[in-house]
């Protein structure tokens, strides 16, 4: 619990009481999905000091998260339900405004918890209600009506059902529009980030507007279908890693740290999970800073699909700053 205690967090605006979010979170989106050892990881997370976990019914962990938290109580691995952050996410079919809170109220089922500290939009875009999958058939995509959906997501706040709500993969065109009518503030945008993906104007328009930027894939998310192996194969990454004694995931880490963003990582290893959160007694040096700053930019998601056939707004790159 000290080594908890001892890492970093970021204040949330828009949080209702407690307004810290740990800036290490564990991230549950794994492919291939094996629910015991989404559990096991989930435990020697918590074991090795970990406070947040990121999940979403999309990637079927909610369940192994919810059976995980529930086995560290019993152990005394944590005291309350309250030490720990768990954020979870709105999928695209329930994007409807009648249909947010029940969605909520099913996810806490699933996890057995009475709250989520943290509730996002998946995704800037509704499809048709009833089936959980991705990627989806092109026909029923629909535009997100996002003045009404934002409301049910206001509303899951004010009844407690979650301590804050964001977005996530919006863009700044996006979070302009939903920054014109919201009454509560989304408090984070979840996006892609890495070395590899600076998203230097995102950031800025965020910072701007009080909204903690959590970077997920930070580092590629390699081995799994959306992946690469780009980010830990960079000969600049690898060069900075060698010479400061340290791993390419650290480097990538401590650099998103450096840049006043959260950012949740998956690893099913103790060792990596330990090495994950060793990056906060060290630093960068400039000449890392300038070197990283020189990568080329290449995002990882647009070779990911969101629908299942040839159609308007078939990308995530599309989607990013289209109209729908």
């Amino acid at each position: 619990m000290d080594n908890a205690q001892k890492k970093p967090k970021m204040t949330l605006a828009s949080y209702f009481g407690h307004q810290e979010m740990p800036v290490i979170g564990m991230g549950t989106a794994a492919d291939p999905f094996d629910e015991a050892t989404m559990k096991t990881a989930v435990l020697e997370a918590i074991k090795v000091g970990y406070r947040h976990f990121d999940t979403s019914p999309l990637y079927r962990s909610e369940k192994a998260v919810g059976e995980a938290i529930a086995e560290a109580l019993s152990l005394g691995l944590i005291g309350s339900r309250d030490e720990l952050f768990i954020t979870s996410k709105l999928w695209c079919c329930d994007a409807h405004s009648d249909l947010v809170i029940p969605a909520l109220k099913n996810s806490l089922r699933v996890l057995q918890l009475e709250y989520l500290d943290l509730y996002l939009i998946h995704w800037p875009i509704s499809c048709k209600p009833g089936r959980l999958m991705f990627p989806m058939p092109k026909d029923e995509l629909l535009p997100m009506d996002f003045n009404s959906v934002w409301a049910a997501m206001e509303e899951c706040q004010q009844l407690g059902l979650t301590k804050a709500i964001g977005v996530s993969n919006f863009s700044c065109k996006k979070l302009e529009h939903l920054l014109a009518f919201a009454t509560i503030p989304p408090a984070v945008n979840q996006v892609e980030m890495s070395p590899l993906w600076q998203q230097k104007k995102l950031r800025g328009f965020c910072k701007a507007n009080d909204i903690v930027v959590t970077a997920y894939s930070p580092l590629g998310a390699k081995g799994t279908r959306w992946g690469s192996s780009l980010v830990m194969d960079n000969e600049v990454l690898n060069e900075i890693a060698k010479t400061r004694g340290k791993t390419v995931a650290q480097v990538c880490l401590r650099w998103l740290y450096e840049q006043g963003t959260s950012f949740v990582v998956k690893s099913y290893r103790k060792e990596r999970l330990e090495e994950n959160m060793n990056i906060f007694d060290w630093a960068l040096l400039k000449d890392d800073h300038d070197k990283i700053n020189q990568i080329p930019q290449q995002r990882l998601q647009p070779k990911e699909q969101l629908v299942s056939a040839n159609g308007p707004y078939k990308s995530l790159e599309e989607l990013w700053d289209g109209e729908i």
